[in-house]
């Protein structure tokens, strides 16, 4: 045990730039994936179908399918099509970029989970809501903008910060792309000690650590939004 202390101590101040890119994917997938997610699940509640059912195929694929096999598409497999290689930009710059490329399966993967978050949010709306907004004269628009989705990310949020928790653990499989996150850090020291158990109880803690930030942050937030709803006896 001694021995595999001694051999992972050097390793320890390469776990700073692993730390670092596993919170930048958690937030960067989680903010774009909020960003897209959000004018999605409006669109989601249309009444046309050729506007939903789009919405629906994307977030189906990807809440029914693994988030490793996304990965595995998006960075091995659209590079055997010849106009995909022959695309310029988008394969010199994008889809042999092994971050990006993780990136990009994080962001559509919480995009539909958040998706079908926030499309329940809004649709289940209190009436009452809805029937004072009306009553006060606003237009579907204006009703809209201060009643509905003030309120449907309300109510989102404690769903949503559990994405948000799912994401980060989620980012652990960016080290089958040999980023050097986390768990590709760990993975890395057991190949150089050949001793499994501390590097990944290592691992395991600073996951612990940072899902206990992301708890506190959403709390917050929950207590600071959500405090209307708490009952008042």
């Amino acid at each position: 045990m001694m021995d595999a202390l001694d051999a992972i101590i050097p390793e320890l101040p390469d776990l700073l730039p692993a730390v670092w890119l596993t919170i930048k994917l958690t937030v960067i997938a989680s903010l774009l994936g909020l960003l897209f997610a959000v004018p999605l699940s409006i669109l989601a509640l249309s009444k046309n179908r050729l506007i939903t059912l789009p919405i629906e195929l994307f977030s189906y694929f990807f809440r029914g399918t693994p988030l490793l096999v996304q990965i595995y598409l998006i960075y091995f497999g659209l590079g055997q099509f010849e106009a995909v290689r022959n695309s310029g930009w988008l394969w010199d710059h994008v889809l042999t970029d092994a971050y990006k490329c993780a990136l990009i399966a994080f962001t559509l993967n919480t995009c539909a989970y958040t998706i079908e978050i926030f499309k329940g949010a809004l649709k289940h709306t209190p009436k009452g809501e809805i029937e004072a907004g009306i009553a006060f004269g606003m237009s579907k628009f204006t009703l809209f903008r201060r009643i509905i989705f003030p309120s449907g990310f309300r109510r989102a949020l404690p769903a949503y910060s559990n994405e948000v928790i799912f994401m980060l653990h989620g980012t652990a499989q960016a080290s089958v792309l040999t980023l050097i996150d986390i768990l590709g850090w760990a993975r890395r020291v057991y190949s150089i000690t050949y001793s499994p158990f501390i590097p990944f109880l290592i691992a395991a803690i600073v996951y612990l650590l940072l899902t206990f930030v992301l708890v506190a942050i959403f709390r917050y937030c929950e207590k600071r939004w959500l405090s209307h709803l708490k009952p008042t006896f």
